[in-house]
């Protein structure tokens, strides 16, 4: 038969093991150490129980008293670590009141009839009761927790508070000479038996919880991982794009000053040709000497406008529009090949002087005197270089046609590059930043460029510019021929 010792032992080897289980638990992650109010509290069961085996058969008040104090301590600690584990309020004062009414209640009884245990029996019910109450309430306010398992372990508590209540109702209602049935040689082997395997229902439901909880900042943290990462990507993104964007101002900061450079060769030629020709003709012709002294100053002046210009402090400002006829610009590009003695080799063709444009005429100049350099350069001296302008659709289009040495059709998509050079030009002096140059001029205006053969022999450079044409009665008509 089952006895009552041995129903003990059952339950100290349960409560020893689970709270073992939970000192491990608790080291292995240090960060719950609520773990660590469950493992005192089965510990403290597990004591208990171990001074009632050890007893003898006539045990003192005192030894009654503090073994069963000791068994109610540790369901004190449990609904401590339970409620501290779900992050709900813990009433400790409730357990403490209970404690100190426990030991009261079980002195008064022990000291007036020792052997009477209805008392101490309805007091553990109490105890027991409001205990598990305050245990259940933690559980459902909870909502950290999965609700099926939440509502299993209300039902465990539910159980051993009716299992309590049960066994008061049954020493209530039993007379005093009862005698114990056959499987069980006491009557109160029964309800230490069922609270065993509440011991192990509860604690198993512990650990899934906290399963519960570890999977869920797993979950926690790999999304937090996850978002760091992705932060740290975002700004190493913006990081590579402010590295970028300050080597791409380096890089056109250096490509600024090689387009200037460029550009200063071209007043920088009409001086040293003049130069020259000073030179040659000496004081046997004023007139000669009178111009090209006109031209030097004409290129001078054009340089200094151009180190103002463009190297600023704000290059925006660079860009100064202004109301401009496709005549003056078209006469001002004759005059300076006029004084660099190359004017011979080229025939304008403009059809529409009036045609107005809203340009800046220094960057204009520019792309003119870069675009027919070109055409001078690749091309032979005859035929000459034929530069025609008109007004097309509302657009003034202009267009410079040599019969040169063409571009290669498989380069023809890289030419305008930053210092390309076609292969069939790498005999001719130059640097790749004409073109380059006139693209970017051109860009302020909103115009292109485009280059085409020329026939089948030699290159067509087309310069498309939107018209701000100003109508003061009719359109002139026909065409000026140089």
């Amino acid at each position: 038969m089952l006895d009552l010792k041995t129903v003990l032992i059952v339950a100290l080897a349960t409560a020893s093991l689970q709270a073992a289980a939970w000192v491990f638990v608790w080291r292995a992650w240090r960060h719950l150490y609520e773990l660590k109010f469950l493992a005192a509290g089965f510990g403290a069961i597990a004591l208990g129980l171990l001074l009632m085996i050890l007893r003898g058969p006539e045990p003192g008040a005192l030894a009654i008293v503090l073994h069963n104090t000791v068994i109610k301590l540790g369901l004190v600690l449990l609904a401590e670590g339970s409620a501290r584990f779900l992050g709900q309020p813990r009433y400790t004062w409730i357990g403490v009141s209970l404690l100190v009414c426990q030991i009261a209640v079980w002195s008064a009884a022990v000291a007036i009839d020792t052997d009477n245990i209805a008392i101490r029996i309805h007091s553990s019910t109490v105890f027991t009761v409001i205990m598990m109450s305050v245990m259940c309430r933690g559980l459902l306010r909870d909502r950290t927790q999965p609700s099926l398992l939440r509502w299993i372990t209300i039902g465990l508590l539910v159980e051993y508070m009716a299992a309590s209540i049960l066994q008061s109702v049954t020493e209530y209602r039993l007379p005093a000479d009862f005698d114990s049935g056959p499987v069980l040689a006491d009557r109160n082997a029964w309800y230490l038996l069922q609270g065993t395997l509440f011991l192990i229902a509860f604690f198993t439901c512990l650990l899934f919880m906290v399963s519960a909880r570890l999977s869920a900042d797993l979950r926690r943290n790999h999304d937090a991982l996850l978002r760091e990462v992705e932060e740290r990507r975002k700004l190493e993104s913006r990081l590579n794009a402010s590295l970028e964007a300050e080597r791409a101002a380096r890089d056109e900061q250096a490509d600024f000053m090689r387009v200037v450079s460029h550009e200063f060769r071209t007043p920088l030629a009409i001086i040293r040709n003049a130069v020259e020709m000073i030179g040659l003709v000496g004081d046997r012709s004023p007139e000669a000497t009178r111009e090209r002294l006109s031209g030097i100053g004409e290129a001078l002046n054009r340089l200094f406008a151009l180190i103002d210009r463009f190297m600023a402090d704000d290059r925006e400002n660079g860009f100064q529009p202004e109301p401009l006829q496709l005549g003056a610009l078209i006469g001002d590009v004759r005059l300076h090949f006029d004084m660099t003695a190359r004017g011979d080799r080229l025939r304008f063709v403009v059809a529409d002087e009036a045609a107005s444009l809203h340009a800046d005429p220094e960057m204009l100049g520019t792309v003119m005197i870069n675009l027919i350099d070109n055409a001078l350069k690749y091309a032979p001296e005859d035929p000459a270089i034929r530069i025609e302008a008109r007004e097309e659709e509302g657009a003034v289009v202009i267009r410079v046609h040599d019969r040169g040495i063409g571009i290669p059709g498989d380069e023809a998509s890289r030419i305008g590059r930053r210092f390309f050079r076609a292969s069939n030009a790498k005999a001719s002096a130059g640097t790749g930043l004409g073109l380059y140059a006139a693209h970017r001029f051109l860009a302020y205006h909103g115009g292109t460029l485009r280059l085409a053969p020329n026939g089948g022999q030699g290159t067509m450079a087309v310069v498309r510019l939107p018209s701000s044409r100003e109508v003061s009665g009719a359109d002139l008509p026909g065409e000026t021929t140089a």
